[in-house]
């Protein structure tokens, strides 16, 4: 398949804007589930903030099949991978993905800080150890047990762990295949694996039924990736269908998506799963579909999706700061909850773009991440300190 074609399949309006709707409905299930000013609006609008603080979560998982979807396309378009240091490609990942989520952390602990003395609610953080902030600093709160400094800084870190995996896999079965060529030949090992996908893509069809069958059945299995390998691995197989040479492949990819996804509903019905693989079949009908395929998207929604991930990491500071004016300014006014509400999304809209003009968009280097992870560090510590004062 020729690199242009590669390219178009990963990069499109369809995704761009899909990822600016899962990006909103993660604002706005935050903006209902914390914060006083869902608990005043509520009696104007019930129906709808239930549904946004019980379902519109769920957009996660969207996320997580674009994630698959978007790491296939990058890492290995037809099956095989096409990069040569693993352990550089992972140490690039984990810059890209630490440095805005540095930045943003240190505005929420700076943010928490400030409003603390005069904003009494559950959703603000208490003032942070240096230990909480270490293990921040290294994607690792979740698996050591600390608790969360922001809302949806767990994904970020799962975010991290299911693309090391796959550059981890890919690279070890190419390593193996590599090893076995030299020792029995090409046509030896075409006739030891005749069949139509390669090792490697066998291998997360076999971890994505792992994960869907088993792992994800667990919860106390949510801060690991094989948690949510089988959203993840979902999203993989749909780019090989979407790329694939010939429809019946296409189709193939398609059908084995929605066995595995049916019997996982089967076994146990999770409406995570269920939402998973609708998405996955979606985005192979879709982008195998020439009209739909070269849709240019609503540029309101295609921005977001391009600001998405900036946009995920400092609405929640944003969320509290709003929520702490509206509430002491006019604690028991529905039409100022709602208007904050708004006002909320806006000013989230706002620091999201923000946050990928100055950090994110900027090409990063260990050297800049290690001086943002610093930069986290030393502002929760000084701002305890600080506290500590009062």
């Amino acid at each position: 398949m020729a690199n242009s074609s590669i390219s178009s399949h990963s990069r499109s309006a369809l995704i761009d804007c899909t990822k600016g709707l899962a990006c909103a409905a993660i604002v706005w299930h935050h903006l209902a589930f914390y914060g006083p000013m869902s608990e005043v609006a509520h009696s104007a609008m019930p129906d709808v903030l239930d549904w946004l603080y019980e379902y519109a979560r769920m957009a996660v998982q969207i996320f997580l099949v674009l994630g698959g979807y978007l790491a296939a396309a990058s890492l290995a378009p037809q099956g095989l991978a096409r990069f040569d240091a693993p352990w550089a490609k992972i140490g690039k990942r984990f810059v890209r993905l630490v440095v805005p989520y540095a930045v943003a952390l240190m505005a929420t602990i700076v943010i928490s800080a400030a409003i603390r003395p005069w904003f009494d609610h559950a959703s603000v953080s208490a003032d942070p150890d240096l230990w909480q902030l270490f293990t921040h600093a290294l994607l690792l709160e979740g698996i050591l047990g600390e608790e969360s400094l922001s809302a949806g800084v767990w994904y970020v870190s799962i975010d991290f762990q299911l693309f090391a995996l796959s550059v981890v896999v890919l690279a070890a079965m190419r390593w193996l295949r590599e090893r076995l060529v030299q020792r029995a030949g090409e046509q030896a090992l075409a006739r030891w694996w005749p069949w139509a996908i390669t090792g490697m893509q066998a291998l997360v069809v076999a971890g994505t039924a792992a994960s869907l069958f088993a792992f994800n059945l667990d919860a106390d299995l949510d801060v690991w990736a094989i948690y949510f390998l089988g959203a993840y691995g979902i999203g993989m197989m749909a780019f090989w269908a979407v790329a694939a040479d010939k429809r019946s492949t296409a189709w193939n990819w398609a059908m084995l998506i929605a066995a595995m996804v049916m019997g996982a509903l089967v076994l146990e019905w999770r409406d995570r799963i269920f939402l998973a693989g609708v998405t996955a079949l979606l985005l192979i009908v879709c982008l195998r579909t020439e009209r739909i395929a070269s849709w240019k998207g609503l540029t309101a929604l295609r921005r977001l999706g391009e600001i998405s991930y900036s946009v995920f990491l400092i609405h929640f500071s944003m969320c509290l700061l709003v929520n702490a004016v509206v509430s002491n300014l006019w604690p028991d006014s529905v039409e100022a909850a709602i208007g904050g509400m708004g006002f909320a999304f806006a000013l989230s809209l706002a620091a999201g773009y923000l946050l990928y003009q100055t950090v994110e968009r900027h090409v990063t280097s260990w050297s800049q991440a290690l001086r943002w992870q610093a930069g986290l560090i030393g502002a929760g510590m000084l701002t305890t300190l600080l506290a500590g004062l009062r």
